[in-house]
């Protein structure tokens, strides 16, 4: 074993100890595995789908401010492609891994197929502290990052977007990295991309637009009534601080909202915009005005009709769930509750939107970036939006549909249906050579 393997080995021990929480991977193939049973899945398919087509790990060397050259770990997991080319954010964040890397390729391609989009599953991570990073020194990080992976990426093969702490600018980096390199004036490489490099109308909001279309076909299941709805929103960040300014917009009250420094509560009700701008100028949700400091722990567990998870993974544990009192739990993060703490979910009768059902409104808009950038005609954000709200609302029916049918959970029902899509197109292809 190579000095760097075991150094490489060695970080990632160091950051799943730190982080202490399950392993998303193995969280990721348990949730397969679970829904295999169920299905009867060809053992053969089965073997395929538990790992990753294809992962690649880069060393990119970025020259800081300072002058010092340091060397940052990137991943790009390509999980399956039978459906279509891969596709896939790209976070920052200093405690990316290997593994949950390739678990989130692989809610990536459970996401593309629930929502009925020609795609297969990636994602990418850089291990890296974007927050402690200049602009010039991110720019070079991004540049030489699609550098290193730009041998499997383009619009018939992988197409890299935004994730966690990374942003419409870095795209635009990407882009241009990228075109330059392969001399072609490619806009459908990467989606996410500014409205100036050809982005899509409504793909800031598509995460939390689509989000918001299933907590309303949520509500209507349980006969809850926005206007006398109170809401609680983990995570403050695009998606959070989006789906709260949609869900307040339709009459729901927001009683509390958080970032990685804290949350702010009140019984009164927030106004989204106003703790936002609060959030830009202080950098934290925390102190805004008539609201008490509550930590992301206790936030969980206040009493809510519809509580949206959007921050990182495993923050629903069986630790906390039977604390839980939503009535509806909207997953805009990806893999925020644990296999242990579904189960206790939905033995209370909790309504649960899984992750790749409730988030997949980015990926959707993403596609039609795609589609737009292919053909070089781009649409207006109503036509975007109808448009999304039709995937979603076929989407949402489908996994209710096995769930009821199957007398499941809908995290369960959404894999059956998703797998029985993949494994279809999987059948149809064979194996070849």
């Amino acid at each position: 074993m190579t000095k760097e393997l075991k150094t490489f080995e060695k970080l990632q021990l160091e950051l799943e100890k730190k982080n202490d929480k399950t392993n998303a991977f193995q969280i990721a193939q348990r949730q397969l595995e679970k829904a295999a049973r169920i299905t009867d899945l060809d053992d053969n398919i089965l073997a395929q789908l538990k790992e990753p087509e294809r992962v690649l790990m880069v060393s990119i060397p970025v020259e800081m401010d300072d002058g010092t050259v340091k060397v940052f770990t990137g991943f790009r997991s390509q999980y399956n492609t039978a459906r279509g080319p891969a596709k896939g954010g790209v976070r920052y964040h200093p405690e990316v891994t290997l593994d949950e890397v390739k678990a989130l390729s692989a809610w990536m391609t459970w996401k593309c197929a629930i929502v009925g989009i020609p795609y297969g599953g990636a994602k990418g991570g850089v291990i890296c502290n974007p927050k402690e990073m200049s602009e010039r020194e991110l720019e070079r990080l991004s540049r030489r990052y699609i550098y290193e992976i730009s041998s499997i990426i383009g619009p018939e093969k992988d197409i890299p977007a935004p994730d966690v702490y990374t942003t419409p600018q870095i795209m635009g980096w990407y882009i241009d990295t990228y075109n330059k390199i392969t001399g072609k004036s490619s806009y459908s490489t990467i989606t996410g991309k500014p409205l100036e490099l050809w982005g899509s109308e409504g793909r800031k909001e598509a995460t939390a637009q689509g989000l918001t279309y299933t907590v309303e076909l949520a509500a209507q299941q349980l006969n809850i009534n926005p206007s006398e709805a109170k809401v609680v929103i983990q995570g403050y960040g695009n998606a959070g601080s989006i789906a709260a300014k949609l869900l307040f917009g339709q009459g729901y009250k927001i009683i509390a909202v958080s970032d990685s420094k804290g949350g702010a509560y009140t019984p009164q009700g927030i106004n989204p915009e106003q703790i936002l701008n609060h959030k830009i100028k202080t950098g934290s949700v925390v102190g805004f005005s008539n609201t008490e400091f509550i930590a992301n722990e206790d936030l969980l567990e206040l009493e809510c009709d519809i509580l949206v998870p959007a921050a990182l993974e495993g923050v629903i544990t069986e630790k906390n769930a039977n604390s839980i009192k939503a009535k509806i739990i909207a997953e805009a993060a990806n893999g925020p509750t644990t296999p242990e703490a579904d189960e206790i979910l939905f033995q209370k009768g909790i309504f649960v939107i899984p992750d790749i059902l409730a988030n997949s409104g980015g990926v959707a808009v993403s596609y039609f970036e795609w589609v737009q950038g292919l053909y070089g005609y781009f649409w207006d954000e109503e036509r975007v939006n109808r448009r999304l709200k039709k995937l979603m609302v076929k989407a949402f029916n489908e996994v209710l549909r096995v769930a009821q049918k199957e007398k499941i959970d809908h995290r369960t029902a959404a894999y059956i249906y998703a797998i029985s899509q993949v494994a279809k197109a999987m059948k149809a292809r064979g194996i070849w050579p």
